[in-house]
């Protein structure tokens, strides 16, 4: 009876023990629970560093140069590949002549609103360009462009519709895109209107970049006049998107003179000549280049470089190949770690490509070539 009880006891003694001891562990756990979610509640002075793991992608992002792609309006946003970005630019809202601006439909809008919450869950900036080759109207956007920027009216009320735009779907920014200003008349203007929104973004802690045109014939070599610029606008930017490719149209079509690595060495000369003319920072500029082929036979579309890669991935490393009964020219991994190493060494800011639903997934994508590139000091050797 005497050792019942003492073991009657023990137990009891145990059972409390064992109890206070959980109800400890339940209620940090719960404290903790508590804490997480009203981590995104608390003023920012409130949350200590380290609470949320980064990623090695996060750490190396920080450290390198922008990685910016342009993401079509139609391109479903979920097939996207943000993790090794800086910056995503939905392409494109659409300016009118009285400086209203327009999207695509109902299914342009939601992919907006799903690529802004994908980049921002990737930490990564969401913008939206303005204008384009293309109006939805049909025809090209210089027309609507023009007329919007070269009116004050217009002009006051296109800088007031893509800032409210920027407000209501949570953007990091906008990208103008006027292909091509063609006089003086429209440098001008255009430097107004870049200058007049920079002010309005800026205030709002939201950054404003640009898409400007290569300058350079892919043929002579020579300077394009027919495009005008004003230089002294680009004080008000914060990237200027050099797109550095579409040659082949020079002098006559010409497959090869798509974005061969010759021709981007002239181009990144210039704009690097260009901007300490002006005492600008050459950290704005930001080398474009091409996720698509371009075919020698006119009649067939262009291709993806995924459908390169998915025909064979060892067409990663080449920049030349036979498909669909014709030959196509691309810029391969190889060519896109050079052009970075280019852009690097004349003090660019980072990389730009046109655009992410092009490129392959894995360890064959242009993204990923481009970003090993801006992370590293390997050497790479140009070849055709």
């Amino acid at each position: 009876m005497k050792k019942r009880t003492i073991l009657l006891t023990l137990v009891i003694l145990i059972t409390f023990t064992g109890g206070f001891f959980s109800g400890i562990f339940y209620t940090n756990k719960n404290t903790e629970q508590t804490k997480t979610l009203k981590i995104d509640q608390a003023p920012s002075s409130a949350v200590k560093p380290g609470q949320k793991p980064v990623s090695k992608w996060e750490q190396q992002k920080k450290k390198s140069k922008v990685l910016i792609s342009y993401v079509q309006d139609f391109r479903d946003p979920n097939v996207v590949d943000y993790a090794k970005m800086t910056h995503v630019i939905f392409s494109f809202a659409h300016p009118m002549k009285d400086g209203s601006i327009a999207l695509n439909g109902n299914t342009a809008l939601m992919n907006l609103r799903t690529m802004v919450k994908k980049a921002h869950s990737h930490n990564v900036k969401a913008i939206v360009a303005v204008g384009g080759w293309s109006h939805m109207n049909g025809g090209e956007s210089y027309e609507y462009f023009k007329a919007a920027i070269s009116n004050p009216v217009s002009r006051t009320k296109l800088v007031y519709e893509l800032t409210s735009l920027a407000d209501r779907e949570k953007l990091d920014g906008i990208d103008i895109d006027f292909e091509f200003p063609r006089s003086s008349a429209d440098a001008h203007n255009l430097a107004i209107f870049t200058k007049e929104l920079s002010e309005k973004l800026h205030s709002k802690k939201k950054e404003l970049s640009m898409a400007v045109y290569s300058k350079i014939h892919a043929v002579t070599g020579t300077v394009i006049g027919f495009v005008v610029y004003e230089p002294s606008m680009f004080q008000y930017t914060d990237h200027v998107n050099i797109m550095a490719y579409d040659g082949q149209w020079d002098g006559g079509y010409h497959a090869s003179n798509l974005s061969p690595y010759p021709y981007t060495e002239k181009i990144v000369n210039y704009w690097t000549n260009l901007f300490k003319t002006n005492h600008l920072s050459t950290e704005k500029l930001v080398l474009g280049v091409p996720a698509y082929a371009q075919p020698v036979n006119p009649k067939i579309k262009q291709v993806s470089y995924a459908a390169i890669i998915h025909k064979d991935p060892a067409n990663a490393t080449k920049n030349v190949v036979k498909m669909n009964g014709t030959t196509y020219y691309y810029n391969g991994g190889t060519t896109m770690k050079l052009k970075t190493k280019l852009a690097l060494d004349h003090g660019f800011g980072g990389m730009m490509m046109w655009e992410a639903g092009h490129d392959a997934k894995g360890p064959e994508s242009l993204t990923s070539a481009i970003f090993d590139a801006l992370n590293e000091s390997k050497q790479y050797t140009y070849k055709q």
